[in-house]
């Protein structure tokens, strides 16, 4: 079984991605401990009030599961200072958002439709309204699912390795998944912003982390 596991990844990306969902549990379920009780906000643009709900596109918010795990698990097989670039970056974006959540909860209540309104409207409304029913209006900013995907294309583009039409995919299931999440009412714009930009924070981070302890072990040597 552990030649296996270590088939499909080496064992420092096995613990890497064991803390990172023990970190994404803290930050996406357990920060509701703290932000039950508090004020949420709403940060929706005028222009989330004017966009279609569009139930097709549950589809694409279900199906970044799928991506999410087969980019973790190409980004875990690539060379070790980009997993480790990557993964630590990825951590320290989910401690920005806890740290977002915690401090300016945001809410959705009122700009998508209630779960009662959407039975008996077909599968993708059905979909939709058992998404809803599962994950409650709130730790929105930063999104997860975008934050998410825009990892796992900025991952695939810093393997060279990688084949063009894997990049390609990547990217344009990250777009699809973007959009996902505003035209089915699971976020607004800005969501899609900050999950964007707590990444690109954690990875200008990592970056130096892993960079200064490389050269401190060619020093060493």
């Amino acid at each position: 079984m552990k030649k296996l596991l270590l088939k499909i990844m080496p064992l420092y990306s096995w613990i890497l991605l064991i803390v990172i969902l023990s970190v994404n549990h803290l930050a996406y379920f357990d920060s509701r401990l703290i932000t039950s009780g508090l004020t949420h906000h709403s940060i929706a643009l005028s222009l989330d009030e004017k966009l279609p709900f569009v139930p097709v596109f549950i589809i694409f918010y279900v199906l970044a599961y799928v991506q999410w795990t087969i980019g973790f698990v190409v980004i875990a097989r690539g060379e070790k200072d980009i997993v480790f670039k990557v993964f630590i970056g990825e951590l320290i974006a989910k401690f920005i958002a806890f740290l977002c959540f915690v401090i300016y909860p945001t809410t959705m209540e009122g700009l998508r439709p209630s779960v009662e309104t959407l039975q008996g409207r077909g599968f993708l409304c059905s979909l939709t309204a058992l998404v809803y029913s599962l994950d409650t209006p709130d730790n929105l900013f930063p999104s997860i699912h975008c934050l998410e995907s825009w990892v796992c294309l900025r991952g695939a583009l810093m393997i060279k390795k990688l084949p063009a039409w894997y990049k390609v995919s990547m990217l344009v299931m990250t777009l699809l998944v973007f959009a996902s999440t505003v035209l089915v009412r699971q976020h607004v714009l800005l969501d899609i912003a900050g999950g964007v930009a707590a990444f690109e924070a954690g990875l200008f981070i990592s970056r130096r982390i892993v960079e200064k302890a490389g050269k401190v072990r060619t020093a060493g040597t």
